[in-house]
């Protein structure tokens, strides 16, 4: 086990000035959801060079690399590639070179720890397993893992282990969670359709930018007065578009945003609960209401057993106080979860703030420390390789 730690950790530290020139390579040329053909494309060259077998264009962008025993059980690591239309104001000599595109969730690193794992494992004689990575498009529209899943990218798949940054630990820290990971979410669409008039008389109209003002109003205090506070709900609207005129009563306001829920069972009801307070209140001014509730992902359920083999394999490249458990599961969505309903897995918290913090996730100051690629690689090698060991091996 010493000695597999030590190979871990010199060949971490060999590949790591190329991987961060990768890194800053996909950080300066982002690309969006499902549109990563030139990030998919520098991904399998890497992997071929490190004799990797590789399948591109799974699940549209997506890239799938296997190395190992073709008899053995398979694990897996899934790392995303994509980036978001966020105009990046940090500055760095390596920003985006597009403009209105970013990496600002940290799917530069993860791709790179993909790489960075691949070209370790690459000179590691492992046996009785074969290693899967998963590159996966469009993890920001959560669509890219049920586009994998279609092409059975999980076939064989004993154990699945996936990584994520995470600003509100620094780095040479990592956070874990047994079980509820991630919240349930949804995309919630309303329309309120009302009766236009002339603004001096809105009593012979039916005013729908205020009725959606009171469907905004009343369903936060719905929210905490009717359901239980132990399981947390949050409904946020992130766009309002209505009316044409600044003296005409609008007839039509759309109201956009977004429910997270941490209970799978409470989930499957908010539906209906929404539906019913919005017709309500609709119906109690006159209006009419539409309704659509678009789910994205499921919650992210981390797998206790892996994620304790996960935990004391980091005991071996940290501190046991720098592996910090996670006493609350986060509202953020994950589409992880996907693969999680096939398989076994387990999600872990990559601290990437330096001595300065770090930038909310989705914010065009993000900016992560850098020395958080190697200790992801570290970690996430050992892991894939222990996973299947028996106790004496380990």
């Amino acid at each position: 086990m010493k000695d597999l730690v030590k190979k871990i950790e010199a060949l971490s530290e060999e590949i790591l000035p190329d991987l961060l020139l990768l890194r800053r390579h996909f950080h300066a040329h982002p690309e969006l959801s499902g549109q990563e053909y030139q990030t998919a494309a520098f991904v399998a060259g890497e992997l071929r060079k490190s004799g990797w077998e590789v399948k591109e264009a799974v699940g549209k962008t997506g890239v799938v690399a296997e190395m190992g025993d073709k008899s053995g059980p398979v694990i897996g690591l899934r790392v995303d590639m994509d980036a978001l239309p966020i105009e990046e104001r940090t500055g760095l000599d390596y920003s985006s070179s597009i403009q209105g595109l970013m990496h600002a969730c940290g799917h530069d690193l993860h791709t790179c720890i993909g790489l960075g794992v691949a070209k370790v494992l690459a000179n590691i004689k492992f046996t009785n397993s074969r290693i899967r990575i998963i590159f996966q498009p469009a993890e920001e529209i959560a669509q890219g893992a049920n586009w994998m899943r279609a092409e059975n990218v999980l076939e064989g798949v004993q154990a699945l282990y996936g990584v994520h940054v995470y600003p509100d630990l620094s780095v040479g820290k990592i956070g874990i969670r047994s079980g509820t990971f991630t919240a349930a979410a949804a995309e919630l669409e309303i329309d309120i359709i009302g009766h236009g008039g002339h603004g001096a008389r809105p009593h012979e109209g039916i005013d729908s930018i205020w009725i959606a003002a009171k469907v905004i109003g009343e369903l936060q205090e719905a929210i905490s007065r009717r359901l239980d506070a132990l399981s947390p709900v949050v409904i946020s609207f992130g766009k309002i578009s209505g009316g044409n005129a600044f003296n005409v009563i609008a007839e039509r306001v759309k109201l956009l945003g977004t429910v997270r829920c941490l209970d799978s069972n409470l989930y499957q009801k908010l539906p209906q609960w929404i539906e019913k307070i919005v017709q309500n209140i609709a119906s109690n001014y006159g209006a009419k209401a539409n309704i659509n509730f678009k789910s994205i992902a499921p919650p992210v359920y981390n797998d206790p057993d892996l994620t304790d083999l996960l935990s004391n394999c980091a005991k071996n490249f940290m501190n046991k106080e720098n592996i910090v458990y996670l006493e609350k599961p986060s509202l953020g969505a994950e589409d992880f979860a996907f693969f999680l309903q096939d398989v076994p897995g387990t999600m872990f918290r990559l601290g990437v703030a330096g001595a300065q913090g770090c930038a909310p996730l989705h914010s065009g100051y993000f900016s992560l420390d850098e020395r958080s690629l190697e200790i992801g690689i570290k970690i996430l090698s050992q892991v894939l390789i222990t996973t299947t060991k028996t106790p004496q091996d380990i």
